[in-house]
């Protein structure tokens, strides 16, 4: 309570403060060059500080600012200007448009106020949010960054409860929990769900990016590069920063609808941003709105789901291996129509869930103090979503888990989300005497998720099971204290920053229980002698997602301080020279230490050289410590056991040798250039190197060998504790990436129009260089400790390649937009009973056309996977007997997305 206290009290004091103050101001007026029309919501700053305000509708501006500051006017789409004041009162300035998709702009990576994309010693990607959502065919995040930067990679997945509704993302090949996200420079917190279903980022923990509005967003900065002696744990790929809208009176509205070639994948999108001005000192108060709809997909192997009854299901599990698909699909036809049937009435549900999502944020910010000297801002918001997805279909012969009188076809089980997702932080920023910057705040984050399982039963219920279940859910809360102090020493060199801080976390994880019937199995009777018996074979619990037990429920939390310094000094115009040390404690596994060092050298205006070495680590998540999903069977001796996921603390850990998990640490070394000859055109390419060791990764089940048998030395060590198959996460290997990043842009000048030209490109490879800390009582399990299936989601479920072309045209009142997007090869291993499989390169083309009707009024129409490229098909021993067609690699398999987009841009009138 306490840590929520403060933001408050931020709020109020500075909302006094901005009452009572007065100051003196520079007015002025921000013209567009070519048209001389004013500019709303052109961002002024005086240069060095956190101080500034924006244009109104007609581009004129009221600023404190003293007699000798430098302001910096900056727009989306427009050059950037510096102006020295020298005693001004009264400007006028224009700016010349530069509408790069990558924009030069303040980035993060650096607490050096001045620093920029192109002269910055590490590779930065800042992208426009603001301009993309115009005429983009993606509506949602993970999407937009997947088909713009260079390095990131997301893929919607099916079938795999919830993952299905959380997307998993890459950047640089690495796990999902190895980037670090920031909104406004500031930590976010992370998901609930920890992913175990197989899928890239098995056995992690990311951020949900979609929970965050795209109306919100100005820009997203991301840092290529290892940061975790800047910014704690977690950015040993690089850090996400996501920059929210500052504009005042400026409503933003776009409404998209769209559907897939095959008629289904509907979406209805409608965000609105709005920018209230709240005092003449700058104060701002941005308000966005989102709502949007996605239908479910399906993509099965023609609705190729057979096998309806004791026969024909040996059959359907024999053929695979020794018959003719052909023919097997013609036998279950026959019984089929036997029985009067079809196959569409067994129809089985592969392809993206279906989606509702609301999204509420806001970002404020009150100046306050003589010139402007303080602010408080804060910003935050609130996501709800709802999610229905599938699992498998459980067919009719399977008696021991379908009940024939409720489900007298089988049924296809549905795993329904509701996801509540919140955020706060504020702060206060303040210049002290001799220039010193201060920012504290407070940083409050939460994410909820629980799982409703529908359309099944609890078999061990028989006719009187329920068809739907409340099967419990987890919850994880976040909250961060942050101290940064600041001064910028222009007489040094040329130029030399300083910032050093502390900050102290709390990390809070919880499982819930769900109802009774979601878990227990009613077939297993109490004799009352401490034995139990078995009334049936019927299996208990809600089939597909059987629910959180009491004995899974926990609630745990753990706390970490860190200090950090670091500097960066100009030690002539030409060469950069930054450093950074960061120091942490964590009340669960002990203390860590990196550094990070990184230069810049240009050889006159238009050439430079940079590069960077850093040590970091990310500490195993309260979920990976202790999560716990752990079913109840019966054994031979009339005991109950157990089976699932056990902690690291556990007996059952012990008795196997699993140690407690430790950090995972890196190491991060690039080597870049950058290449500027004209405004018009640049260049960057960054080599790089990642290390990571005692990566975490989830285990098999010991107690079965890879193939479900029986190991009996292993089950013998489990049985004291009443365990029959035990999975533990392990920090079990090594890994080694390397990769280059390209980014090229260029404007082409064609009379009155423009061609803006983005090449952007990454080639990576990750390796897993070996397997470690096998416990002695598991040797010979190698297999099950880190298996090929495992491995393949490491090394080549993630595209080695992939570039993308953008060309943008741009006329008075069109705008026409044409992107190539090459995904590489990728591979997944369906170790042990399928086989290892390369999908090969696929190209993808999206389009759009733009009107612009009015000065505010535009519409777009246009298309994602224009030509309805699909991945190859997947191998028949993978695909669950030729019903998953496709797996969830590349681009997906949704196929081609038509949209149509009405956007409205409408600057107000000050009062």
């Amino acid at each position: 309570m306490r840590y929520q206290l403060l933001p408050i009290f931020l709020i109020v004091f500075g909302l006094g403060l901005s009452l009572v103050q007065a100051q003196p101001s520079v007015n002025g007026r921000v013209v567009d060059a070519q048209s001389k029309e004013g500019l709303a919501g052109v961002s002024v700053q005086i240069k060095g500080r956190s101080q500034g305000t924006t244009t109104d509708a007609g581009g004129n501006f009221t600023l404190a600012a003293e007699a000798n500051a430098v302001l910096v006017f900056s727009f989306i789409g427009y050059v950037s200007q510096e102006v020295p004041l020298n005693g001004q009162n009264s400007l006028t300035i224009s700016l010349v448009e530069d509408n790069n998709l990558l924009e030069t702009v303040l980035v993060v990576g650096s607490r050096n106020a001045n620093r920029t994309e192109l002269n910055s010693p590490v590779p930065v990607d800042v992208i426009a949010v603001r301009d993309l959502q115009k005429v983009v065919p993606q509506y949602d995040l993970n999407q937009i960054l997947t088909y713009v930067a260079p390095s990131f990679q997301s893929n919607r997945q099916s079938s795999s409860d919830g993952t299905e509704h959380i997307e998993p993302a890459s950047l640089r090949g690495l796990g999902p929990d190895q980037t670090l996200v920031l909104i406004n420079g500031k930590r976010r917190h992370t998901t609930s769900l920890l992913n175990n279903q197989g899928t890239f980022g098995n056995g992690s923990v990311g951020t949900d990016l979609n929970a965050i509005p795209l109306g919100a967003i100005e820009r997203i900065e991301v840092l290529r590069d290892g940061a975790s002696a800047q910014y704690g744990s977690d950015a040993i790929a690089g850090v996400i920063n996501v920059v929210l809208k500052r504009t005042t009176r400026q409503l933003d509205v776009h409404a998209t609808t769209g559907i897939t070639s095959r008629g289904d994948g509907e979406v209805l999108s409608l965000s609105a941003n709005y920018g209230l001005p709240l005092s003449q000192r700058g104060g701002v108060l941005s308000l966005t709105g989102e709502f949007y709809t996605r239908g479910r997909t399906n993509r099965t192997q023609n609705h190729d789901l057979i096998i309806f009854d004791q026969s024909a299901l040996e059959n359907f599990f024999a053929y695979p291996f020794t018959s003719d698909p052909a023919v097997s699909r013609q036998f279950d036809d026959d019984i089929l129509a036997q029985r009067g049937l079809t196959r569409d009435d067994f129809n089985f549900q592969v392809g993206e869930a279906r989606i509702h999502n609301f999204n509420f944020f806001y970002n404020l910010s009150l100046p306050f103090g003589p010139d402007n000297r303080g602010e408080v801002y804060s910003f935050g918001g609130l996501n709800y979503r709802e999610g229905l997805g599938n699992g498998f279909r459980r067919l009719p012969s399977q008696t021991n888990n379908v009940n024939l009188t409720l489900f007298p076809n089988g049924f296809q089980p549905n795993t329904e989300s509701e996801i509540w997702d919140r955020s706060f932080a504020a702060g206060l920023r303040y210049r002290l005497g001799g220039d010193w910057r201060l920012d504290v705040s407070n940083t409050f984050g939460n994410n909820r998720f629980d799982y409703f399982v529908t359309n099944t039963n609890n078999a061990s219920l028989e006719e009187f099971s329920p068809t739907s279940f409340e099967a419990g859910g987890h919850e994880f809360w976040q909250n961060t204290l942050n101290l940064d102090i600041s001064k910028y020493f222009a007489s040094v060199a040329s130029g030399l920053n300083l910032a050093f801080g502390a900050e102290f976390r709390v990390d809070n994880y919880r499982i819930r229980a769900g109802e009774e019937a979601s878990w227990r199995n009613y077939a297993l009777v109490d004799n009352g002698d401490g034995t139990f018996s078995r009334t049936s074979d019927l299996l208990g619990g809600s089939q597909s997602f059987p629910g959180y037990t009491p004995d899974n429920a926990i609630q745990e939390s753990r706390n970490n301080l860190s200090l950090y310094a670091d500097a960066e000094i100009d030690i002539t115009k030409d060469w950069t020279l930054s450093g950074a040390g960061r120091f942490e404690r964590y009340s669960d596994f002990g203390n860590t230490l990196n550094g990070k060092l990184a230069t810049r050298y240009a050889f006159g205006k238009a050439f430079a050289l940079r590069g960077a070495i850093s040590t970091g680590f990310r500490a195993p998540s309260l979920h990976q410590q202790f999560f716990s999903y752990v079913s109840t069977n019966l054994l031979s001796d009339g005991q109950l056991g157990q089976s699932g996921f056990f902690r690291n603390e556990s007996q059952v850990a012990q008795a196997l040798g699993i140690p407690k998990l430790e950090e995972e640490t890196s190491l991060n070394v690039s080597l870049g250039l950058t290449f500027s000859p004209t405004e018009r055109l640049r260049l960057t390419v960054d080599g790089y190197y990642i290390k990571v060791d005692d990566r975490i990764t989830l285990t098999g089940g010991f107690g079965q060998d890879p193939f479900g048998n029986p190991v009996p030395e292993i089950q013998a060590l489990l049985a004291p504790f009443e365990a029959t198959v035990a999975q533990f996460f392990t920090n079990s290997i090594n890994t080694s990436t390397r990769g280059v990043d390209v980014v090229l842009t260029y404007q082409l000048p064609i009379a009155k129009t423009q061609l803006d030209i983005s090449l952007t490109a990454n080639f990576n490879q990750t390796t897993v260089d070996n397997t470690l800390n096998i416990p002695a009582q598991l040797q010979g399990q190698e297999l099950v400790y880190f298996s090929p299936a495992e491995q393949g989601l490491i090394e080549r479920v993630n595209p080695r390649q992939k570039a993308n072309l953008t060309l943008n045209y741009r006329l008075p009142r069109w705008n026409i937009m044409l992107r190539n997007t090459f995904f590489g090869e990728a591979g997944r291993n369906a170790f042990p009973f399928g086989v290892e499989q390369t999908f090969g390169s696929k190209l993808i083309t999206d389009a759009s056309v733009s009107y612009q009707f009015t000065d505010f009024l535009g519409l777009t129409l246009g298309a994602n996977n224009l030509l309805d490229v699909f991945p190859d098909e997947q191998a028949y021993e993978n695909s669950y007997f030729g019903v998953f067609k496709y797996a969830p690699v590349q681009m997906g398999f949704l196929g081609a997305f038509y949209f149509a987009r009405l956007s409205v841009n409408l600057a107000t009138s000050a009062p």
